[in-house]
Protein backbone atom coordinates (compact mmCIF):
# COMPACT_ATOMS: atom_id res chain seq x y z
CA UNK A 1 0.00 0.00 0.00
CA UNK A 2 2.66 2.51 1.07
CA UNK A 3 5.02 1.66 -1.81
CA UNK A 4 2.20 1.96 -4.34
CA UNK A 5 1.11 5.35 -3.01
CA UNK A 6 4.66 6.72 -3.07
CA UNK A 7 5.04 5.50 -6.66
CA UNK A 8 1.71 7.13 -7.52
CA UNK A 9 2.99 10.50 -6.36
CA UNK A 10 5.69 10.48 -9.05
CA UNK A 11 3.71 8.85 -11.86
CA UNK A 12 0.48 10.82 -11.87
CA UNK A 13 0.19 13.19 -14.82
CA UNK A 14 -0.73 16.44 -13.14
CA UNK A 15 0.62 19.93 -13.44
CA UNK A 16 3.26 20.34 -10.67
CA UNK A 17 1.94 23.71 -9.52
CA UNK A 18 -1.64 22.44 -9.29
CA UNK A 19 -0.56 19.30 -7.47
CA UNK A 20 1.54 21.30 -4.99
CA UNK A 21 -1.31 23.69 -4.25
CA UNK A 22 -3.68 20.76 -3.73
CA UNK A 23 -1.27 19.08 -1.31
CA UNK A 24 -0.79 22.23 0.79
CA UNK A 25 -4.55 22.53 1.25
CA UNK A 26 -4.49 19.17 3.02
CA UNK A 27 -1.50 19.84 5.31
CA UNK A 28 -2.64 20.21 8.92
CA UNK A 29 -4.19 17.11 10.51
CA UNK A 30 -0.90 15.21 10.13
CA UNK A 31 0.95 17.99 11.94
CA UNK A 32 -1.42 17.72 14.91
CA UNK A 33 -0.45 14.05 15.11
CA UNK A 34 3.25 14.76 14.58
CA UNK A 35 3.54 17.07 17.56
CA UNK A 36 2.25 14.21 19.70
CA UNK A 37 5.33 12.12 18.97
CA UNK A 38 7.89 14.88 19.43
CA UNK A 39 6.55 15.54 22.92
CA UNK A 40 8.55 15.70 26.21
CA UNK A 41 8.07 11.95 26.67
CA UNK A 42 9.92 11.45 23.40
CA UNK A 43 12.60 13.84 24.57
CA UNK A 44 13.15 11.79 27.72
CA UNK A 45 13.14 8.47 25.85
CA UNK A 46 15.41 9.71 23.06
CA UNK A 47 17.88 11.50 25.35
CA UNK A 48 18.08 8.34 27.47
CA UNK A 49 18.56 6.23 24.32
CA UNK A 50 21.31 8.47 22.92
CA UNK A 51 23.19 9.08 26.16
CA UNK A 52 23.12 5.43 27.25
CA UNK A 53 23.52 3.60 23.93
CA UNK A 54 24.85 6.14 21.44
CA UNK A 55 23.49 5.75 17.93
CA UNK A 56 22.50 2.06 18.30
CA UNK A 57 18.78 2.63 18.96
CA UNK A 58 18.15 4.92 15.98
CA UNK A 59 16.65 1.90 14.21
CA UNK A 60 13.74 2.02 16.66
CA UNK A 61 12.82 5.52 15.49
CA UNK A 62 12.88 4.32 11.88
CA UNK A 63 10.76 1.21 12.38
CA UNK A 64 8.37 3.05 14.71
CA UNK A 65 7.87 5.81 12.13
CA UNK A 66 7.17 3.28 9.35
CA UNK A 67 4.58 1.61 11.56
CA UNK A 68 3.20 5.01 12.44
CA UNK A 69 2.71 6.03 8.80
CA UNK A 70 0.74 2.85 8.12
CA UNK A 71 -1.34 3.08 11.28
CA UNK A 72 -2.08 6.81 11.05
CA UNK A 73 -3.09 6.58 7.40
CA UNK A 74 -5.36 3.67 8.27
CA UNK A 75 -6.89 5.64 11.14
CA UNK A 76 -7.50 8.67 8.91
CA UNK A 77 -8.91 6.23 6.32
CA UNK A 78 -11.59 5.29 8.87
CA UNK A 79 -12.46 8.94 9.54
CA UNK A 80 -12.72 9.85 5.86
CA UNK A 81 -14.67 6.78 4.75
CA UNK A 82 -17.18 6.66 7.62
CA UNK A 83 -17.32 10.18 9.07
CA UNK A 84 -16.69 8.59 12.47
CA UNK A 85 -13.66 8.76 14.73
CA UNK A 86 -12.17 5.55 16.14
CA UNK A 87 -14.03 5.98 19.43
CA UNK A 88 -17.40 6.64 17.78
CA UNK A 89 -16.98 3.65 15.47
CA UNK A 90 -16.10 1.37 18.39
CA UNK A 91 -19.21 2.52 20.26
CA UNK A 92 -21.45 2.06 17.21
CA UNK A 93 -20.19 -1.29 15.92
CA UNK A 94 -19.05 -3.20 19.01
CA UNK A 95 -20.77 -4.61 22.09
CA UNK A 96 -20.95 -1.94 24.81
CA UNK A 97 -18.94 -3.88 27.42
CA UNK A 98 -16.11 -4.48 24.95
CA UNK A 99 -16.00 -1.00 23.44
CA UNK A 100 -16.11 0.71 26.83
CA UNK A 101 -13.37 -1.53 28.19
CA UNK A 102 -11.03 -0.73 25.30
CA UNK A 103 -11.95 2.96 25.28
CA UNK A 104 -11.35 3.17 29.03
CA UNK A 105 -7.78 1.97 28.49
CA UNK A 106 -7.45 4.57 25.71
CA UNK A 107 -8.51 7.33 28.11
CA UNK A 108 -5.90 6.08 30.60
CA UNK A 109 -3.34 6.23 27.78
CA UNK A 110 -4.39 9.82 27.02
CA UNK A 111 -3.91 10.69 30.71
CA UNK A 112 -0.47 9.07 30.66
CA UNK A 113 0.33 11.11 27.55
CA UNK A 114 -0.92 14.37 29.07
CA UNK A 115 1.16 13.68 32.17
CA UNK A 116 4.32 13.58 30.07
CA UNK A 117 3.36 16.65 28.04
CA UNK A 118 2.42 18.89 30.98
CA UNK A 119 5.39 17.68 33.01
CA UNK A 120 7.74 18.41 30.12
CA UNK A 121 6.40 21.94 29.77
CA UNK A 122 6.86 22.50 33.51
CA UNK A 123 10.42 21.16 33.35
CA UNK A 124 11.13 23.65 30.53
CA UNK A 125 9.77 26.54 32.63
CA UNK A 126 12.01 25.42 35.49
CA UNK A 127 15.01 25.40 33.12
CA UNK A 128 14.27 28.86 31.76
CA UNK A 129 12.85 30.77 34.73
CA UNK A 130 13.57 28.61 37.83
CA UNK A 131 9.82 28.11 38.36
CA UNK A 132 9.13 25.07 40.60
CA UNK A 133 7.59 22.16 38.67
CA UNK A 134 4.42 22.03 40.79
CA UNK A 135 3.72 25.68 39.91
CA UNK A 136 4.97 25.52 36.33
CA UNK A 137 2.60 22.67 35.50
CA UNK A 138 -0.33 24.92 36.49
CA UNK A 139 0.91 27.67 34.12
CA UNK A 140 1.10 25.13 31.28
CA UNK A 141 -2.35 23.75 32.16
CA UNK A 142 -3.94 27.22 32.09
CA UNK A 143 -2.43 28.09 28.70
CA UNK A 144 -3.38 24.71 27.21
CA UNK A 145 -6.95 25.00 28.54
CA UNK A 146 -7.21 28.49 27.00
CA UNK A 147 -6.09 27.13 23.62
CA UNK A 148 -8.51 24.20 23.72
CA UNK A 149 -11.58 26.04 24.99
CA UNK A 150 -11.24 29.23 22.94
CA UNK A 151 -9.85 28.12 19.58
CA UNK A 152 -11.19 26.13 16.62
CA UNK A 153 -9.45 23.15 15.00
CA UNK A 154 -8.12 25.30 12.18
CA UNK A 155 -6.62 27.90 14.53
CA UNK A 156 -5.05 25.15 16.64
CA UNK A 157 -3.60 23.61 13.46
CA UNK A 158 -1.86 26.90 12.66
CA UNK A 159 -0.45 27.12 16.19
CA UNK A 160 0.81 23.54 15.98
CA UNK A 161 2.44 24.00 12.58
CA UNK A 162 4.26 27.01 14.01
CA UNK A 163 5.40 25.07 17.07
CA UNK A 164 6.64 22.11 15.00
CA UNK A 165 8.54 24.46 12.68
CA UNK A 166 10.29 26.14 15.62
CA UNK A 167 11.16 22.80 17.24
CA UNK A 168 12.60 21.54 13.95
CA UNK A 169 14.69 24.69 13.48
CA UNK A 170 15.92 24.38 17.08
CA UNK A 171 17.33 20.93 16.42
CA UNK A 172 18.92 22.02 13.15
CA UNK A 173 20.75 24.61 15.24
CA UNK A 174 21.65 22.07 17.95
CA UNK A 175 23.06 19.54 15.47
CA UNK A 176 25.15 22.22 13.79
CA UNK A 177 27.05 22.62 17.07
CA UNK A 178 28.08 18.98 17.61
CA UNK A 179 30.10 16.45 15.64
CA UNK A 180 27.86 13.65 14.38
CA UNK A 181 29.33 10.35 13.17
CA UNK A 182 27.00 10.17 10.21
CA UNK A 183 28.35 6.86 8.92
CA UNK A 184 27.60 5.12 12.20
CA UNK A 185 24.24 6.85 12.41
CA UNK A 186 23.29 5.71 8.89
CA UNK A 187 24.02 2.08 9.80
CA UNK A 188 22.11 2.36 13.09
CA UNK A 189 19.00 3.77 11.39
CA UNK A 190 18.51 0.47 9.54
CA UNK A 191 20.21 -2.12 11.80
CA UNK A 192 18.18 -3.53 14.73
CA UNK A 193 20.15 -3.87 17.96
CA UNK A 194 19.14 -4.82 21.51
CA UNK A 195 21.96 -3.73 23.84
CA UNK A 196 21.92 -5.26 27.31
CA UNK A 197 19.38 -3.56 29.58
CA UNK A 198 17.87 -1.49 26.76
CA UNK A 199 14.41 -3.07 26.51
CA UNK A 200 12.66 -0.51 28.76
CA UNK A 201 14.08 2.37 26.69
CA UNK A 202 13.25 0.56 23.44
CA UNK A 203 9.66 0.17 24.61
CA UNK A 204 9.52 3.80 25.74
CA UNK A 205 10.78 4.93 22.31
CA UNK A 206 8.08 2.77 20.67
CA UNK A 207 5.38 4.13 22.99
CA UNK A 208 6.63 7.66 22.46
CA UNK A 209 6.44 7.43 18.65
CA UNK A 210 3.46 5.15 18.00
CA UNK A 211 1.07 6.69 20.53
CA UNK A 212 -2.43 5.26 21.10
CA UNK A 213 -4.10 8.65 21.58
CA UNK A 214 -2.76 9.83 18.21
CA UNK A 215 -4.62 7.05 16.40
CA UNK A 216 -7.87 8.24 17.96
CA UNK A 217 -6.95 11.87 17.32
CA UNK A 218 -6.17 11.45 13.62
CA UNK A 219 -9.49 9.78 12.84
CA UNK A 220 -11.19 12.77 14.51
CA UNK A 221 -9.24 15.80 13.26
CA UNK A 222 -9.27 14.58 9.66
CA UNK A 223 -13.01 15.34 9.73
CA UNK A 224 -12.40 19.01 10.54
CA UNK A 225 -12.17 19.48 6.76
CA UNK A 226 -15.89 18.55 6.54
CA UNK A 227 -15.33 16.42 3.48
CA UNK A 228 -18.00 14.94 1.24
CA UNK A 229 -18.77 11.34 2.24
CA UNK A 230 -21.28 10.58 -0.54
CA UNK A 231 -19.16 10.62 -3.70
CA UNK A 232 -16.78 7.65 -3.91
CA UNK A 233 -14.45 9.49 -6.29
CA UNK A 234 -14.20 12.41 -3.89
CA UNK A 235 -13.41 10.05 -1.00
CA UNK A 236 -10.62 8.40 -3.00
CA UNK A 237 -9.21 11.84 -3.84
CA UNK A 238 -9.29 12.79 -0.19
CA UNK A 239 -7.59 9.56 0.89
CA UNK A 240 -4.78 10.19 -1.59
CA UNK A 241 -4.01 13.69 -0.40
CA UNK A 242 -4.47 12.73 3.24
CA UNK A 243 -1.68 10.20 2.69
CA UNK A 244 0.62 12.95 1.43
CA UNK A 245 -0.15 14.96 4.58
CA UNK A 246 0.54 11.93 6.79
CA UNK A 247 3.76 10.97 4.97
CA UNK A 248 5.11 14.53 4.99
CA UNK A 249 4.27 15.08 8.65
CA UNK A 250 5.60 11.72 9.86
CA UNK A 251 8.92 12.23 8.05
CA UNK A 252 9.32 15.56 9.86
CA UNK A 253 8.64 13.74 13.13
CA UNK A 254 11.18 11.04 12.25
CA UNK A 255 13.82 13.70 11.57
CA UNK A 256 13.20 15.53 14.87
CA UNK A 257 13.16 12.32 16.93
CA UNK A 258 16.35 11.17 15.25
CA UNK A 259 17.90 14.55 15.98
CA UNK A 260 17.27 14.08 19.70
CA UNK A 261 19.16 10.78 19.74
CA UNK A 262 21.93 12.16 17.53
CA UNK A 263 22.39 15.15 19.83
CA UNK A 264 22.44 13.02 22.99
CA UNK A 265 24.83 10.50 21.43
CA UNK A 266 27.25 13.18 20.21
CA UNK A 267 27.10 15.40 23.30
CA UNK A 268 26.80 12.85 26.12
CA UNK A 269 27.53 9.26 25.08
CA UNK A 270 30.88 10.12 23.52
CA UNK A 271 32.10 11.55 26.86
CA UNK A 272 30.52 8.83 29.02
CA UNK A 273 27.66 10.88 30.51
CA UNK A 274 24.41 9.02 31.15
CA UNK A 275 21.53 11.46 31.41
CA UNK A 276 18.79 10.68 33.91
CA UNK A 277 16.82 13.94 33.75
CA UNK A 278 16.07 16.58 31.11
CA UNK A 279 17.31 19.35 33.40
CA UNK A 280 20.66 17.58 33.57
CA UNK A 281 20.75 17.35 29.77
CA UNK A 282 20.14 21.10 29.47
CA UNK A 283 22.79 21.96 32.08
CA UNK A 284 25.38 19.63 30.54
CA UNK A 285 24.85 21.09 27.06
CA UNK A 286 26.10 24.48 28.24
CA UNK A 287 29.71 23.49 29.09
CA UNK A 288 29.87 20.83 26.36
CA UNK A 289 28.26 22.71 23.45
CA UNK A 290 27.57 26.29 24.56
CA UNK A 291 25.11 28.52 26.42
CA UNK A 292 22.98 29.19 23.33
CA UNK A 293 22.48 25.45 22.85
CA UNK A 294 21.14 24.94 26.37
CA UNK A 295 18.69 27.86 26.04
CA UNK A 296 17.42 26.68 22.65
CA UNK A 297 17.00 23.17 24.10
CA UNK A 298 14.77 24.51 26.90
CA UNK A 299 12.70 26.77 24.61
CA UNK A 300 12.08 23.92 22.16
CA UNK A 301 11.07 21.65 25.06
CA UNK A 302 8.55 24.28 26.20
CA UNK A 303 7.03 24.49 22.70
CA UNK A 304 6.86 20.68 22.57
CA UNK A 305 5.23 20.45 26.00
CA UNK A 306 2.54 23.03 25.28
CA UNK A 307 1.72 21.83 21.76
CA UNK A 308 1.55 18.15 22.66
CA UNK A 309 -0.54 18.89 25.77
CA UNK A 310 -3.09 20.47 23.42
CA UNK A 311 -3.23 17.34 21.25
CA UNK A 312 -3.51 15.11 24.34
CA UNK A 313 -6.51 17.17 25.44
CA UNK A 314 -8.04 16.95 21.96
CA UNK A 315 -7.61 13.17 21.97
CA UNK A 316 -9.08 12.82 25.45
CA UNK A 317 -12.13 14.86 24.49
CA UNK A 318 -12.58 12.86 21.30
CA UNK A 319 -12.33 9.47 23.02
CA UNK A 320 -14.69 10.41 25.84
CA UNK A 321 -17.29 11.97 23.53
CA UNK A 322 -17.05 8.90 21.30
CA UNK A 323 -18.09 6.70 24.23
CA UNK A 324 -21.45 8.50 24.01
CA UNK A 325 -21.53 8.23 20.21
CA UNK A 326 -20.71 11.90 19.71
CA UNK A 327 -18.02 13.70 17.70
CA UNK A 328 -15.54 16.09 19.31
CA UNK A 329 -17.19 19.46 19.98
CA UNK A 330 -15.60 21.71 22.58
CA UNK A 331 -19.00 23.33 23.16
CA UNK A 332 -20.48 19.95 24.14
CA UNK A 333 -20.41 18.83 27.79
CA UNK A 334 -19.08 15.32 27.05
CA UNK A 335 -16.14 16.72 25.09
CA UNK A 336 -15.41 19.30 27.78
CA UNK A 337 -15.60 16.63 30.47
CA UNK A 338 -13.24 14.35 28.53
CA UNK A 339 -10.70 17.15 28.10
CA UNK A 340 -10.98 18.02 31.79
CA UNK A 341 -10.63 14.42 32.98
CA UNK A 342 -7.46 13.89 30.96
CA UNK A 343 -5.70 17.17 31.82
CA UNK A 344 -6.70 17.41 35.50
CA UNK A 345 -5.96 13.72 36.19
CA UNK A 346 -2.52 14.19 34.64
CA UNK A 347 -1.81 17.23 36.84
CA UNK A 348 -2.89 15.37 39.99
CA UNK A 349 -0.60 12.44 39.13
CA UNK A 350 2.33 14.80 38.54
CA UNK A 351 2.14 15.88 42.19
CA UNK A 352 2.83 12.26 43.22
CA UNK A 353 5.92 11.87 41.01
CA UNK A 354 9.21 12.18 42.88
CA UNK A 355 11.48 11.68 39.84
CA UNK A 356 10.16 13.60 36.77
CA UNK A 357 12.56 12.01 34.27
CA UNK A 358 11.69 8.44 35.35
CA UNK A 359 8.02 9.46 35.27
CA UNK A 360 8.40 10.52 31.64
CA UNK A 361 10.09 7.22 30.69
CA UNK A 362 7.49 5.08 32.48
CA UNK A 363 4.59 7.05 31.00
CA UNK A 364 5.87 6.26 27.50
CA UNK A 365 6.39 2.59 28.37
CA UNK A 366 2.76 2.43 29.59
CA UNK A 367 1.64 3.79 26.22
CA UNK A 368 3.38 0.92 24.45
CA UNK A 369 1.57 -1.55 26.72
CA UNK A 370 -1.83 -0.10 25.80
CA UNK A 371 -0.93 0.23 22.11
CA UNK A 372 -1.87 -3.35 21.02
CA UNK A 373 -5.43 -2.80 22.29
CA UNK A 374 -5.83 0.26 20.08
CA UNK A 375 -4.12 -1.36 17.08
CA UNK A 376 -6.32 -4.48 17.15
CA UNK A 377 -9.42 -2.33 17.67
CA UNK A 378 -8.45 -0.33 14.60
CA UNK A 379 -7.74 -3.46 12.55
CA UNK A 380 -11.14 -4.90 13.46
CA UNK A 381 -13.01 -1.75 12.49
CA UNK A 382 -11.13 -0.89 9.28
CA UNK A 383 -11.25 -4.50 8.04
CA UNK A 384 -15.03 -4.71 8.46
CA UNK A 385 -17.17 -4.16 5.37
CA UNK A 386 -20.05 -3.42 7.73
CA UNK A 387 -18.08 -0.43 9.01
CA UNK A 388 -16.09 0.63 5.95
CA UNK A 389 -18.13 -0.65 3.02
CA UNK A 390 -16.03 -0.76 -0.16
CA UNK A 391 -13.18 1.03 1.65
CA UNK A 392 -12.45 -1.87 4.01
CA UNK A 393 -8.80 -2.99 4.22
CA UNK A 394 -7.65 -5.22 1.41
CA UNK A 395 -5.48 -8.28 2.03
CA UNK A 396 -2.17 -6.38 1.81
CA UNK A 397 -3.32 -3.71 4.23
CA UNK A 398 -4.59 -6.33 6.68
CA UNK A 399 -1.33 -8.27 6.57
CA UNK A 400 0.75 -5.16 7.26
CA UNK A 401 -1.50 -4.10 10.12
CA UNK A 402 -1.45 -7.57 11.70
CA UNK A 403 2.34 -7.72 11.44
CA UNK A 404 2.56 -4.39 13.28
CA UNK A 405 0.08 -5.51 15.94
CA UNK A 406 1.92 -8.79 16.53
CA UNK A 407 5.31 -7.06 16.58
CA UNK A 408 4.18 -4.58 19.23
CA UNK A 409 2.56 -7.39 21.24
CA UNK A 410 5.78 -9.41 20.99
CA UNK A 411 7.83 -6.52 22.36
CA UNK A 412 5.39 -6.18 25.25
CA UNK A 413 5.76 -9.87 26.08
CA UNK A 414 9.55 -9.49 25.90
CA UNK A 415 9.31 -6.50 28.26
CA UNK A 416 7.22 -8.54 30.72
CA UNK A 417 9.66 -11.46 30.65
CA UNK A 418 12.66 -9.20 31.21
CA UNK A 419 11.18 -7.10 34.01
CA UNK A 420 8.94 -9.52 35.93
CA UNK A 421 10.24 -13.06 35.46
Amino acid sequence: MIKQKIKQIFTEKQKPSLMASDIWKYIGPGMLVTVGFIDPGNWASNVAAGSNYGYTLLWMVTISTIMLIILQHNSAHLGIATGLCLSEAATKFMKPWLSRTVLSTAILAAISTALAELLGGAIALQMLFKIPINIGVLFVLIFVAWMLFSNSYRKIEKWIIGFVSLIGLSFVFELSMVDIEWGQAAVSWVTPSFPHGSIVIIMSVLGAVVMPHNLFLHSEVIQSRQWNLKDEKVIKHQLKYEFYDTLFSMIIGWAINSSMILLAAAAFFTVGIKVDELGQAQKMLEPLVGNASSIIFAIALLFAGVASSVTAGLAGGSIFAGVFGEPYDIKDNHTRLGVGIVLISAVVLIYFISDPFTGLIISQMLLSIQLPFTIFLQIYLTSSKKVMGSFANDMKDSIMLWIIGLFVSGLNIYLFINTVL
